[in-house]
This record gives structure tokens, C-alpha cells and sequence, in this order.
């Protein structure tokens, strides 16, 4: 079947989508530099699930794309050797965020393909990529008015799919999607603590009902089960989504999806 897609889920918020020979990566998180970087601190991020891969090993990815600049979004020690396994890797990142990922990722700022929430759409065959803010926890914005938190809508052959990276429910978020058709919708579940020092996302029960409001085909929860301070079970979600009906699939870290 020429329209399957193939998704594999790569733990927090990374996802691999493979259509037609072609592969996508959004918000990879495959190092241990989070680790490394707060132990010893109030906020060890010990990690639930091994690494799905090496960065290094993915040499057949056209594009990657990043929510936001935080490290599990927008990780280095992913991203650098991924650029070296993939000379003519185009990475997309929201405009507001292009001078930070150049300094963090090492490359002049021209080599990124920046992209604005409302603006046209960003094609880099055979994807389709438009943008929308997202609020973590709040809609933040740069002096020129670009958004430094995105959610992205990726249209690739019949498939709409939509990715809030970092989000919690604001006031126009379903109008917004109400435009797209969305198939698949890939949505954090952690929820927000303050307890837990770091800006929250959708609860369990949020990520549901913002499936159910956006007719949206199918729910992939994630952001889960990668750091054990900012966690939670997925049961919580999966009762909502039963409850209200809503089509859910769960992934375990590293499990592959199809469909046709």
C-alpha cells in the first residue's frame, strides 16, 4: 500500500514517520545529556527507558524538526551527529528559536529552514509543514512576534498529523486545528506540577478531550515515562479516551506503528 505510514515512537516527545522511502524525526531526544547535565542536582532527570538508538546509526533522514529549545526538544548531542550521518539534513525550527539551535547545534543560522505559526506553509518534499503556537505553559512570543513554542501540522500523502510539542490548552487551540483534518495527533500527557520545577503540559485527561474536540482520528499519547521526575502512568489517559470515546493508540518507547 502505497499510502501506509510507518511511526515508531523514540520516548518524551521524538517520533520517526516513514512514508514512501522517506523519513522524518520530530523532537529526537536520543543522548543522555539531560542526565548528565542535572545529576547531582535538585532535579536528577533519571532516566525510565534505555536510548531506542544511536542519532549516529539514522543515516537515511530527509528532515528534522524542533517544537522549542528545550534540550529535549532541541538536543545537541542528538542533532550533531545526526547532521554528520546526514550532510543534506534540512532541520526546521520555529523562527523565533533559529540563532539559539544555530549556537546549540553548532551550524551558521542559514542552515536552518525556520518557519512562522500562520505564515505560508514550509514544503520540503514529500512533506507539507505548517505551524501553530503552543503554549508551555504560556504563548511566548519574540520583539518581531514569532512564537517560540510551535505545534506543527505535517501533511505528507493522505495523512494529516499533528504534533503539539510542548503544550498545555489555550483559549483558539481547537479553532486553529478545526482547519486541518487531523489523522493522527501526538500529544504529552505529563501534566503540570509546579512541585516538579519545570513548565507542564496536557494532562492525561486534557490530551483526550483536545483529541475528542479536533475529530482527530487517532491519539498517540506521549511525554511519559523518560524522566522519573516528570512522569506519569498512561491509565489515566487511556480511561478519558475510553470514556469519551476517543481512538487512542499506546506505544511502548521504541515500538513501531503502521497504517494503511
Amino acid at each position: 500500500n502505497s499510502d501506509q505510514l510507518h511511526l515508531w515512537w523514540l520516548g518524551q516527545s521524538g517520533f520517526l514517520i516513514q512514508w514512501q522511502g522517506h523519513h522524518l524525526l520530530i523532537d529526537p531526544y536520543l543522548s543522555d545529556s539531560l542526565t548528565k547535565k542535572y545529576q547531582g542536582t535538585s532535579k536528577p532527570h533519571v532516566r525510565m527507558t534505555e536510548r531506542v538508538i544511536d542519532p549516529e546509526r539514522l543515516g537515511f533522514i530527509h528532515v528534522v524538526t524542533s517544537s522549542h529549545n528545550h534540550t529535549d526538544h532541541l538536543d545537541g548531542e542528538t542533532l550533531i551527529p545526526l547532521w554528520k550521518a546526514n550532510p543534506n539534513l534540512k532541520v526546521l525550527v520555529s523562527r523565533a528559536n533559529v540563532q539559539f539551535a544555530a549556537k546549540r547545534l553548532q551550524v551558521p543560522a542559514e542552515r536552518l529552514t525556520p518557519i512562522q505559526a500562520y505564515h505560508e506553509s514550509v514544503h520540503i518534499e514529500p512533506f507539507l509543514f505548517s505551524a501553530i503556537p503552543s503554549a508551555h505553559e504560556s504563548l511566548e512570543q519574540d520583539q518581531n512576534g514569532d512564537h517560540r513554542f510551535i505545534g506543527l501540522i505535517i501533511q505528507i500523502g493522505k495523512w494529516t498529523i499533528y504534533h503539539s510539542g510542548d503544550c498545555v490548552p489555550y483559549n483558539g487551540l481547537v479553532e486553529r486545528l478545526h482547519d486541518w483534518d487531523i489523522d493522527i495527533a501526538l500529544l504529552p500527557i505529563n501534566g503540570r506540577d509546579p512541585a516538579r520545577g519545570v513548565a507542564g503540559n496536557f494532562t492525561a485527561e486534557e490530551a483526550a478531550q483536545l483529541g475528542k474536540q479536533i475529530h482527530a482520528g487517532l491519539v498517540i499519547p506521549c511525554h511519559y515515562e523518560m524522566f522519573e521526575f516528570n512522569t506519569i502512568s498512561p491509565e489515566p489517559f487511556v480511561d478519558a479516551a475510553r470514556r469519551i470515546g476517543q481512538p487512542y493508540r499506546l506505544l511502548k518507547c521504541g515500538e513501531q506503528l503502521e497504517l494503511k
